[in-house]
């Protein structure tokens, strides 16, 4: 009876469930810039979640919810509109919409409980660790992408063409496990079995990480796991510090995982101004473009999907033909840039000052009401799991954005923890969402 409840319970989730799932199906590099199987899921997800909606009369959306999560789209619908070409535009809304506003929007209605929260996060979890044992197998087999010029980069199902994806995965799960470790105190000498599992997993991701060699997504990842913990108590954090050190000793100095290659990417972080090589020159030269972009119509930006349109002609001659990707199963080949790796940029110059003031004021939004419901929740003895997680989820996007932006079959991802986010800063303390004490 227990099961069949646990079953039925958990059954609403499943679309949403899908979207994680299928994101371990391997990309076909052939068909780059096509949907993916995740994609159609997440689809499916909007589709079901609608449905569902107007059947069993769910819990409508408050209007503030549906101004913050349904913002963005005041840009997205301008920038359309006043672009010099339109019909070019069109297939950016759906796009857009799907990644921050119909997603989030279904994973918002659907998730309604502590217990749906920690569902979906030990999905995320369960999704990066098997990415992330994909990629070491490539590091430790010479079959990843190419990095340096070795077969050595941890890229997991995504391939050469999407090098963020896997970094990404495996950062959302590491952020997940380091906020379900870190929430609520835990009765006095006693750690529950799926806290002490965080931990493991916390361990575990540290690896595929270090091995994507991804500088934006080890800054974004330092940056919210050090929010998280100063959020949950000074002494907390130092200790959890100091075990996480000694883990990184052990691991890239003690057992010498990808040591010689980690310094040398550690390094770079450094060098961005003084010796960039040559895709901080690209990027620098692209952020650039952007601006110009944003200069020639400041309101509402050049159109979607118009920056390669506009990038020549507003880049310098220090951007090179494209990026060389090759390895992880692909031939080499040049891959076109296509955007400024900088979502804001992006959003600056595709949507204009209006674009980005509707985007980022949603997210800043979802920060500020994250936030405060996780003091109130603390202040009041309860769980906060679920705020910790949801805290450190939306830092680390909003700082890893400044480094990349949509783009490769990880994007739909980004949606779900979108959603997530709003289920935790969009829901009142008395809701159930605050279910849960494990």
């Amino acid at each position: 009876m227990i099961w069949g409840d646990r079953a039925r319970a958990v059954f609403p989730l499943l679309p949403v469930l899908a979207v994680v799932a299928l994101l371990m199906a391997p990309v076909d590099s052939a068909s780059e810039g096509s949907g993916t199987a995740a994609d159609a899921a997440s689809g499916f997800l909007v589709v079901y979640c609608a449905v569902r909606l107007l059947r069993e009369r769910l819990r409508p959306l408050s209007p503030t919810a549906a101004v913050i999560v349904g913002l963005p789209v005041v840009g997205i619908c301008l920038s359309c509109v006043t672009s010099a070409d339109p019909a070019a535009s069109l297939p950016g809304v759906p796009r857009y919409l799907q990644i921050f506003v119909l997603v989030p929007l279904a994973v918002l209605l659907l998730v309604r409980t502590g217990r749906d929260f920690k569902v979906i996060a030990w999905s995320l979890i369960v999704l990066a660790l098997g990415q992330g044992v994909i990629g070491v197998e490539q590091f430790l087999t010479g079959t990843g992408a190419s990095y340096v010029g070795e077969n050595v980069r941890a890229v997991g199902t995504f391939g050469a063409s999407d090098v963020m994806g896997m970094a990404t995965v495996v950062s959302y799960g590491l952020v997940v496990a380091v906020g379900l470790s870190l929430g609520a105190q835990a009765r006095r000498g006693v750690t529950s079995p799926a806290r002490r599992a965080a931990l493991v997993c916390v361990g575990l991701l540290l690896v595929p990480l270090a091995l994507s060699f991804s500088r934006g997504a080890w800054i974004a990842t330092i940056a919210a796991c050090g929010v998280q913990l100063a959020l949950t108590g000074v002494r907390r954090a130092a200790r959890v510090v100091t075990v996480l050190g000694a883990l990184g000793v052990v691991l890239v100095l003690g057992l010498g995982v990808g040591s010689t290659l980690v310094q040398d990417r550690l390094s770079s972080i450094t060098q961005v101004t003084d010796a960039p090589d040559r895709s901080v020159t690209d990027r620098y030269t692209m952020w650039a473009a952007a601006v110009q972009m944003w200069r020639s119509d400041p309101v509402s930006g050049v159109g979607l999907k118009e920056f390669p349109e506009y990038r020549d002609s507003n880049a310098s001659l220090a951007l090179s033909s494209g990026s060389d990707t090759a390895g992880a199963g692909q031939t080499f080949k040049k891959q076109a840039l296509l955007s400024p790796h900088n979502m804001y940029l992006l959003v600056l110059g595709e949507q204009g000052v209006v674009g980005l003031v509707a985007l980022l004021g949603s997210w800043v939004a979802l920060l500020v009401m994250a936030l405060r419901r996780l003091v109130q929740e603390g202040a009041a003895g309860r769980s906060t799991h679920c705020g910790v997680v949801a805290v450190g989820l939306l830092v680390w996007q909003m700082i890893d954005f400044a480094y990349a932006d949509i783009g490769g079959p990880s994007t739909v991802l980004t949606s779900v923890v979108l959603g997530l986010v709003a289920c935790w800063a969009l829901t009142s303390p008395g809701d159930s969402l605050r279910e849960g004490r494990g």
